[in-house]
């Protein structure tokens, strides 16, 4: 394996790890703040940031008009629509619910990879996609292999799938004009004007009627840190290299992460079926990752 693709699979787990974390976070910050507040306040945070570094380092880019156009679509799919699905989602369902359904994302993202970018898909593709869901499955799902979850939150998680696949083929088109600073600086200060009519109507009376909360202010930093900035551009570089596809596919490591950080932050329970779940995803992955000279698509 090349150093180049090897680094491009880190850089897709490493977001996807963050991003695991990110549904743990959320739950701590949503004990005092309500979710347009905590995801206006991290893409604040997270743009402020990104536009520092990337001006010191001098590496920040002006998009063309016709490339502005783009980057306002994808601020509309991510952040815009798939935190308001994710986000509120989360306030109906529990993580590890919310976390099996954005893991579908790698199922659907390949007919959008081949549509769009005609990016190959094999039959051992399409084969570890199923085995890394069946193990995602495995970890999310109780002994009798069912979950009760609120329509509604299902149904905005499933907005949150969409948007996402709808943000990769997006990110697609100008992964290779601009740096991953200019795009994840951008694409979070156009995600704040999106959200900023609906915290003035919603949200901005009880927020500042709300007292300091230390614990749920530290989670809303973590997630803009990691979540929104350390996260993206790991994802960036990764979607450079190695395609929306093959990118995609590591998100099913997202609930296996979350599974973990529950058992470590929140003390929650990690048995066999949830150990032998991760064994499964893992496979998946690998599966996924490989090459066939038969295609499918």
């Amino acid at each position: 394996m090349k150093n180049k693709e090897l680094l491009a699979y880190l850089t897709a787990f490493g977001a996807a790890f963050f991003w695991g974390f990110s549904f743990v976070w959320f739950k701590i910050a949503n004990l005092a703040y309500k979710p347009i507040s905590i995801i206006f306040i991290r893409l604040i945070i997270s743009s402020a940031l990104v536009f520092i570094v990337a001006h010191g380092l001098k590496r920040l880019q002006k998009p063309s008009l016709k490339d502005f156009k783009l980057f306002l679509l994808m601020a509309f799919f991510e952040p815009f629509l798939y935190f308001m699905g994710e986000s509120h989602g989360l306030t109906y369902v529990s993580s590890t619910v919310a976390a099996v359904i954005v893991a579908t994302i790698p199922l659907l993202s390949p007919i959008a990879a081949w549509y769009f970018f005609r990016e190959k898909v094999t039959w051992k593709n399409i084969a570890g996609f199923a085995l890394s869901f069946i193990g995602v499955a495995l970890v999310v799902l109780n002994g009798s292999f069912r979950f009760d979850a609120s329509p509604a939150g299902v149904a905005l998680e499933f907005l949150a799938v969409f948007s996402a696949i709808a943000y990769s083929v997006m990110l697609r088109k100008v992964v290779f004009r601009y740096n991953t600073f200019t795009i994840i600086a951008y694409q979070n200060f156009i995600g704040i004007f999106f959200f900023l009519p609906f915290w003035l109507m919603f949200d901005l009376k009880e927020f500042l009627a709300t007292p300091f909360h230390p614990q749920a202010f530290r989670a809303i930093l973590l997630l803009a840190v990691f979540a929104s900035t350390i996260a993206f551009m790991l994802f960036t570089k990764s979607i450079r290299n190695i395609g929306v596809n093959r990118s995609n596919t590591f998100v099913n490591l997202i609930p296996v992460f979350v599974a973990v950080l529950s058992f470590f932050v929140l003390n929650e329970e990690l048995g066999v079926q949830k150990i032998v779940g991760i064994v499964v995803v893992i496979g998946g992955l690998f599966l996924a990752q490989s090459k066939l000279r038969k295609n499918i698509l």
